[in-house]
């Protein structure tokens, strides 16, 4: 058989296995991996470095298919280059307990790199993987010895490139230079209204070149040969990301479909499907067929994927001869632990002799003594980083000249910043943060989600936490942030009360490695609270802990988060004044003390204590789950205002006075 034979035969083995995939499932998109086929296969056959033995090797090449949708093409390469995906899966598409869901879930199916489905994201995410790529490779690479040199590929669509993450993202990538970023766009006019151009008209090749990518095309996507070029081309380029816009038809070879929005989310239908491979001359009557000239051709990705791999191996070999050192320390980054030590210094950095310090301040205290031990912690903020103080001192900048400072700086760019983060974190060998307003997290959620959905270490700093930033007003004061974010799984936010909670905070952030973290700071300064008097501040591990009490047996419970805590505890000094025994419980994390034995929980909020009274400045909805149903929670159950912090907090009743005020009458009700 002629090269282009096999070449003509494998793709439409790809094809096909789409559209066989959708049809047994009668769910799915089969148009997308029909007009895609052509670019996935020269990309998969022709240039991509993996090895499908060994689907986390460090220095494989990544690849993204951002429109998640067309799962069913990623399950049909990855079955046919011989990862752990047989065919069985393929025919289970959709179904419960499968290892092909709907749209590619990363920690699911080996060999995807990324969970995609949300439009957009996978274009962003790719860029941090890039990031991460280009900053390990500045910080260990050696004359000699290039241990990290990869390039991160993907297929993405019109609807990517119409979100406005995928444009953040992309110019931000533009400006970071970042040469081994490669995206093949499937530009087939079609969504799911019908044909882009009735919302989506742009030059696309003049944005591009806009934002400072190298475009190639637009060029034939069906045809192997240009696509082989362009591809060539784009790999060619190494000071610029590369955009290779490929002509696809959707639904190719559908006599009926082809080129129209019903070939995007809907099976082809029996008939349909029938008509197509007659169309294009597919010989096979059963469904899942795959010649075994194909599968020879597809399976020669194990080989090389192995040799790859094993030659990798052996530069790592000579590598830790020469530079023991760095080798050592790369390999611990790979595999994400953290160095022996890394907490030296910690418990030292605050005392309650300090004066009232910020949360945002605290922590930027602790961020520059954990960068001096942990090598792999890196990050930035969306222009912000004076004010969220998250600036790494004397650790370097990541920008175009040169890419292996420590500090990050996304501009403003919240959404993409949230998404690059996740792809460094996703790439390996980099600790991540980010850092805006609490305000803006509404930006960040759809890369937060999807980072607690794939288990990701990724820290996200949020400060000016509340309306304690004053005089910005409400535009700028959060108040149903801290709720939304405590409602996402696997997301564990943390509001510490002071420096010394801040410390064990971030502790908690490090040592996190299968969920991201949200740590919600303060603008204003909040005493260090003296903890020779208190309970130490290790507490803060559990999500929530017994701060300080009067009696064993108190007559209330009075409970605050972050910067309330030292209210409630000066509100418990009024009530003692009064005779009323109260118990001062601070809880940084919900998250974290639902997660706590019930034994635990209760010994520090007993059911047998009905009077409670919990304070936080943001919404008080969800705090019946801790004060119960006789409780009281004093919250800001609207919007804010501009004036100064002190006044705000008077006129909306977040005082001692009135949280003191709150606990007699229940204890007296009682």
């Amino acid at each position: 058989m002629t090269t282009g034979a096999l070449d003509e035969l494998s793709i439409n083995t790809i094809r096909f296995l789409a559209v066989d995939t959708v049809q047994k499932a009668n769910s799915g998109h089969p148009g997308t991996p029909m007009g895609a086929a052509p670019m996935a296969y020269v990309l998969w056959d022709r240039f991509l470095r993996h090895n499908p033995n060994d689907p986390a090797w460090p220095d494989r090449d990544r690849f993204i298919l951002s429109p998640g949708h067309a799962s069913a093409l990623l399950y049909a390469l990855l079955h046919l280059t011989g990862y752990d995906l047989p065919l069985e899966e393929l025919k289970r598409f959709r179904q419960w307990g499968s290892k092909t869901p709907g749209h590619p879930e990363y920690g699911l199916t080996p060999g995807v790199e990324m969970t995609t489905g949300p439009l957009g994201q996978g274009f962003a995410h790719g860029v941090g993987m890039a990031v991460a790529e280009r900053w390990l490779a500045d910080h260990y690479n050696r004359p000699g010895h290039e241990i990290i040199n990869h390039s991160v590929y993907g297929i993405v669509s019109d609807g990517d490139l119409q979100e406005g993450v995928a444009s953040e993202a992309a110019s931000l990538a533009g400006t970071l230079r970042l040469g081994k970023l490669i995206y093949f766009y499937d530009d087939n006019d079609i969504s799911i209204e019908g044909n882009t151009d009735i919302a989506f008209a742009e030059n696309v090749a003049q944005r591009f070149q806009a934002y400072g990518w190298h475009v190639v095309g637009p060029i034939d996507g069906m045809d192997v040969r240009s696509v082989e070029s362009a591809a060539t081309m784009a790999r060619a380029e190494t000071g610029r990301p590369s955009l290779v816009i490929c002509r696809t038809v959707i639904g190719y070879g559908s006599p009926n479909k082809a080129g129209t929005a019903s070939a995007h989310g809907e099976p082809l239908g029996e008939e349909e499907v029938r008509l197509t491979k007659e169309a294009l001359g597919w010989p096979y009557r059963d469904p899942f067929t795959v010649p075994d000239e194909v599968l020879d051709r597809f399976r020669g990705a194990r080989v090389r994927g192995r040799q790859l791999q094993d030659d990798w191996q052996a530069r790592m070999a000579e590598y830790h001869k020469a530079y023991p050192t760095e080798a050592a320390q790369l390999e611990e980054a790979l595999r994400g632990d953290l160095p022996e030590g890394w907490q030296r210094g910690l418990d030292q950095l605050f005392s309650a002799d300090d004066k009232p310090i910020a949360t945002r301040d605290s922590s930027g205290r602790v961020m520059n003594t954990i960068v001096d031990r942990v090598h792999a912690f890196t990050g930035g903020s969306a222009d912000l980083a004076p004010s969220t103080k998250t600036l790494l001192k004397d650790h370097g900048h990541y920008g175009f000249e040169e890419h292996c400072g420590h500090n990050l700086h996304f501009g403003v760019r919240e959404h993409a910043m949230g998404a690059i983060a996740n792809g460094m974190a996703l790439h390996g060998g980099t600790i991540p943060y980010t850092a805006t307003f609490l305000i803006f997290s509404d930006y960040m959620r759809p890369p937060m989600r999807l980072a607690a959905l794939m288990e990701l270490r990724v820290v996200y700093i949020f400060t000016h936490d509340s309306i304690g930033m004053g005089e910005d007003g409400p535009t700028h004061q959060p108040i149903e942030q801290l709720l939304g974010l405590r409602g996402v799984p696997n997301l564990v936010v943390l509001r510490p009360a002071d420096a010394t909670e801040s410390v064990e905070a971030w502790k908690v952030a490090m040592e996190r490695r299968h969920g991201p973290t949200v740590l919600v700071l303060s603008r204003q300064n909040l005493p260090v609270l003296d903890r020779q008097a208190l309970s130490p501040a290790s507490g803060v591990r559990q999500g929530g802990y017994v701060l300080w009490e009067a009696s064993p047996k108190p007559d209330v419970i009075l409970i605050g988060a972050g910067s309330e805590v030292h209210i409630a505890l000066e509100a418990a000094k009024l009530l003692q004044e009064g005779g009323t025994a109260a118990r001062v419980v601070s809880l940084p994390s919900w998250e974290l003390f639902d997660a706590q034995p019930e034994e635990y929980r209760a010994s520090v909020l007993p059911i047998e204590v009905r009077a409670r009274v919990s304070i936080e400045a943001s919404t008080n909805v969800g705090w019946e789950r801790y004060v119960g149903l006789d409780g009281v929670a004093i919250g800001v159950p609207h919007f804010g205002a501009s004036a100064p912090a002190a006044v705000l907090y008077e006129k909306f009743g977040l005082t001692a006075e009135h949280m003191a005020e709150e606990a007699r009458r229940l204890v007296g009700r009682s």
